[in-house]
Order: structure tokens, then sequence, then C-alpha cells
């Protein structure tokens, strides 16, 4: 069978064209409010991708553009009822970090990579949704996400410095050199660029704290502007504008399929797949938690590469689930994704009647919204929760912030993601193994870790909690060991396998060796409560017959019976320890306790 016809004999119909599901279910009520949620959504969208498309370098119309056809497209074929796809602030900026090195931003070379580089992560999106990889995203930490979003936020208010504050910083500084370059040239600040910026960066916190219902970013746009008119037409000050918008819906495009260009752009398309798929899969998440949707991670995959497709044809750079825009879709009250689908259809007729009027948008005001939007990343609640929670999630959240500070921002992904996952392979080959003795306060002497109880001198009892694999098979045997070392008179070892789930061939391998060695001790390995999984694993490499089939036991009664036969009674004659009931009643019947009731086993 060929890979195409593998794939698609697992595809159903609903799959590949998943609104068959939705729109049946459609009602006169539903459709009412899919109507009012996507006509706010497509508002707010105005402002926001004209600003996205200024921090990504782009001609602001592209911003928009983004934000139509692949915003339907990512509603049509994905699985959230309540995700918004469009141009987002990640998305842009790692965008305007990759490509600035390559061409001159807003030039035609540059929108030719940016729409290259959504097909390539179009492609990518829908090869790894087609062969059901979705959680290829897990391997992004929460963390990494964090870190990142806070550094990106970080870097939209340094690469807006210039515009906010009026002051001629060379294109393409790093953020370094921006923050330098603001210190030591204050003296090149104009007032009135920085008063319309201040202005416009005020009114929208004062309209998101106390007017909720009004779109705070076209508030503050608004009234940055009529500010600006009237510095430039009643005092006569230059005030540098956004420029008319042209008023058309996207203009059919193409990607450049040349091989240099995708060679050029390849680390960026896997760089910006991951992140837009970890933020498209985690918004409709979150969401779905809260209208109680079952989210399909793979037909999600499927539907942001479908939509990235289409927007490199229709002239629209990365697109990706919106934070803002998803949690707005889901407030105004969208029942199904018709809503997303008129938000992308009214924000070509809202372009077609405004666009003329982003003439008198100043560039400042823009700044004064992007510095908000910038704030709005940085999640101070959850930076302090994981600085609380937890030392190594700490550090990959710093290590992956300050990437993205002073890295290329791709790499800072990369690098987050890797540190995540050192951190992973450290704790699953560092898995617990302690030392388990009888309580004598319980009659049926349960198994506990207190390391107060006498240890039977002749067998050793510990417990493995993780998976026994070939990273993990090193540590277990320097624990071994060194339990070996610390009590070399303990000749027989019993193991709780009962937090086993998995073994590979180097765990079984080292099992046999283990057990080889206790016999040579003249001793004994016993495997306890070990699981189905793990017992087929070693049935099937012939590892249970070299352990011993006689040595695996299901119930700690008839382990301990059976290893205790095999003690040196002559020695136990010599202890006073009593560790089980067998040492207190040596050469009578014993009575059968309950330890093998499911109480007793999880306890043991």
């Amino acid at each position: 069978m060929s890979l195409v016809s593998a794939v698609s004999s697992r595809i159903t119909l609903a799959q590949i064209f998943p609104f068959m599901q939705w729109m049946p279910n459609m009602t006169r009520q539903s459709l009412s409010a899919d109507i009012s949620a996507g006509l706010t959504g497509a508002v707010v969208v105005l402002p926001q991708g004209v600003a996205f498309a200024t921090i990504a370098g782009m001609p602001p119309e592209y911003g928009l553009y983004a934000g139509m056809i692949p915003a339907i497209i990512a509603a049509l074929f994905g699985s959230s009822w309540h995700l918004v796809s469009g141009p987002t602030t990640a998305a842009s900026i790692v965008l305007f970090s990759s490509l600035s090195v390559l061409a001159e931003p807003a030039s035609g070379r540059y929108v030719e990579l940016a729409l290259t580089l959504a097909f390539m992560v179009g492609i990518i999106e829908l090869t790894l949704g087609l062969f059901r990889l979705g959680g290829i995203v897990n391997f992004i930490s929460h963390s990494v996400v964090i870190g990142f979003t806070a550094g990106a936020g970080v870097l939209i208010a340094a690469n807006q410095v210039k515009t906010f504050f009026g002051m001629p910083i060379p294109r393409g500084s790093h953020f370094h050199e921006v923050i330098e370059y603001f210190f030591t040239h204050l003296n090149e600040i104009t007032p009135a660029v920085t008063a319309i910026a201040v202005i416009t960066m005020i009114t929208g916190i004062l309209v998101r704290k106390y007017f909720r219902r009004i779109p705070y970013m076209i508030a503050a746009i608004l009234l940055g502007s009529v500010v600006a008119v009237v510095m430039q037409f009643g005092f006569a000050l230059e005030i540098p504008t956004v420029g008319a918008l042209p008023r058309e819906l996207p203009p059919l495009s193409a990607p450049s399929f040349n091989l240099q260009d995708w060679k050029a752009l390849a680390p960026t398309a896997l760089a910006v797949t991951l992140f837009a798929l970890t933020e498209a899969v985690s918004i409709s998440r979150a969401l779905a938690v809260r209208s109680g949707q079952h989210i399909d991670g793979n037909q999600e995959f499927v539907g942001q590469g479908l939509s990235n497709i289409a927007g490199a044809f229709f002239s629209g750079y990365v697109a990706t689930g919106s934070f803002n825009r998803s949690g707005l879709n889901y407030d105004a009250g969208a029942k199904t994704p018709l809503a997303a689908i008129i938000a992308g259809g009214a924000l070509m007729i809202i372009v077609l009647l405004v666009a003329p009027y982003a003439a008198y948008m100043p560039n400042a005001a823009m700044a004064g919204v992007l510095f908000l939007v910038a704030w709005g990343l940085i999640d101070r609640h959850h930076i302090a929760q994981i600085i609380k929670t937890s030392k190594s999630e700490t550090a990959v959240m710093t290590v992956t912030f300050l990437s993205t500070l002073f890295l290329e921002l791709e790499f800072a992904i990369f690098v987050g993601v890797l540190l995540s996952l050192m951190l992973y392979l450290n704790r699953t080959s560092h898995p617990k193994v302690v030392v388990r003795v009888p309580d004598p306060a319980q009659a049926s002497r349960k198994f506990t870790t207190d390391p107060n109880l006498p240890e039977c001198p002749q067998l050793r009892i510990v417990r493995i909690d993780g998976s026994l694999f070939f990273g993990a098979v090193s540590y277990v045997q320097e624990m071994l060991r060194k339990f070996e070392n610390d009590s070399p008179e303990q000749k027989h070892l019993m193991i709780d396998m009962s937090g086993v789930n998995f073994i590979d061939i180097g765990g079984a391998e080292m099992l046999a060796r283990e057990s080889m060695k206790c016999r040579m001790r003249d001793g004994g390995l016993y495997l306890l409560n070990p699981k189905e999984a793990v017992l087929h694993q070693l049935e099937r490499g012939g590892y249970i017959d070299q352990i011993g089939r006689q040595n695996m036991f299901q119930s700690k009664t008839q382990a301990l019976r059976t290893v205790y036969a095999k003690l040196s009674h002559r020695r136990c004659d010599e202890c006073d320890k009593n560790v089980f009931i067998e040492c207190r009643r040596r050469g009578r019947p014993e009575p059968e306790d309950d330890d093998d009731t499911p109480e007793t086993a999880n306890a043991a």
C-alpha cells in the first residue's frame, strides 16, 4: 500500500469537509449570534491588521488581506468552533526578523518572500495534519511559549521606539542597539510625535479598562488621528502617516518556487510552523474547555495548512490562530465557525469603505497601539506562576526569553524546544528508585518507604517509578550498585514493577544482567507486579526465561513466601528485626492475609 493510499484510508468525508458537521446544526438563534460576533471581529481586525503588517515589515494592506481569505478557509476546514485565524504578533515579528536580512521591508521582493514563507508553512502544516502528527506541538512546552511571547513583546516595543518618539534609529537595529541609541540620543525625540503616541496609548488603556464594549484599538487610533490632524492643520506640524490603503479586495498573488528561496526560508518555515500550530491548537483547546467542544488537533493542522496555502495566492502572509480575536469571538457569543467566516467577509466590505481614510492615520498612533499590544504579550501571571513552581521550567522560560531578544527569532524557538526536550529526557532518564519495607504497624505489613524502618539483612526490596528504557538504564544500574555496596549481604533483590509502564530492549537486558549477577552471588532477582505490557516485551525477547518465570509474581504474599523460603534460615535465626510476618511465625502455617485485594495491591 502506498503512503498516499495509507493516508487516504484513514481520512473520512467529515475530515475532508468538516463544515458538514456543524452547518446542519445551525439555528436561527445561532445564526444571529454568529452574525453579531462576526461583525464585531471584522471591526476589531481592521486596526490590528494594519498594526501587525507594520510589525512584519509588510505594506499595511497586507495585514488586512491576511485576515480575509485565510480566516475563512481556516474556519471551514478546522475543527474549532471559535478559533479565528489571521495575522498575529508572534508570526509578524518572526517574519520581520527573518526576512529583513534578505530583502528591504515593504519592497516587492520582501512581499514575495513573505508569500513564499506562508506557502511553505501551509504545506508543512497540511502534511503534518494528513499524517496525523498533531502531537508534535506537545514538544513545545508552556514555558517556551510564555518566554517567547514575552520576548516578542519586548522586541515589538523596541522596534516601535523609532516611531513612538520620532527618532531616526537605523532600520534593522538589534535590540541592544535600539536601547543604546535611545539613551544616547534623547535630544532627537520629536515632542509632537511622542505626544500623539502617548495620547493614543493612554486612550487605549482607559477605554479598555472603563469602556470594555468599545474596541479600544479603534477608539485609541481615532483619537490619535484627530490629534494628528489638529497638529498638522492647526499648528503646521509635519506628522508622518500610514498613507491611504488601496480600496480593493485581496489581489491574486503567487509564491516563489525558486529552490534558493526555499532553502533560505526553510529554518524560518519550520520555526514558524511549530509556533503557529502551538498557538492555534492551544487557543482551540482553551476555548473548547469553556464551550465543551472536542478539538481534533490533526484537523486543526489541516485547516491551518489550507488557510496559509490559500493565503499565499490571495496576498496573505503567514496566518495562525489569534489569541485576541478568538477570545473576542467567543465572548461575543459565536456559536459556530460561521462567525469567523462572516468576520473575514465583512472585513472585505469594510476595507472597500474606509481604506482611503488611512491617509489620516499617524504612524505614532500605530506605535502607541503596538506598545499596548507588546505589554499584553507579557503574561505576568503565568511568569510568576512558573517562577514559583519549577526551577527547571523557569530556566527554560528565561533562556527562551533571552534568546528571543539576542538571537534570530526562529532559532530562539528551537533553543527553547531543545532545552525543554533536554530537561524532559533528563527527568525520564532518572526514574525514582526507592527502598520499600513492610510496615510493622499494619496487620498485613504493607510496603512503605519509611527509612527508619528495618530492612531484611538478606533481601532488598526496591520500587522503580518510571520507564525502563535505554536512557534510564545507566541511572538504575548506578542506584542498584549503590544499594549493593551499602549492603553486600543482601544477595536477594525484589523489584516492585507496578510503577513501570514501559520497558525496551535496554531495560530488559539490564534486568537479565541483574538476575545473573544475583544468582552468581547465591541470590536471586524477583519482579513483583509487572504490568502486562512489560511482561509481553520480556516474553518477546526471551528475557523472561533468563530472569526466570518462577521469579515473576503478581501477589506480594506469594512473592514473599517464595523468597523467604530461599533465604538462609541460619541467619534468620540470628536476626531480631522481624521484618516479615514469616519471621515471627517460622515453622507454623501462615494465615491468609488480605494483601492481594485491590486496596492492598495498590498500597504495595
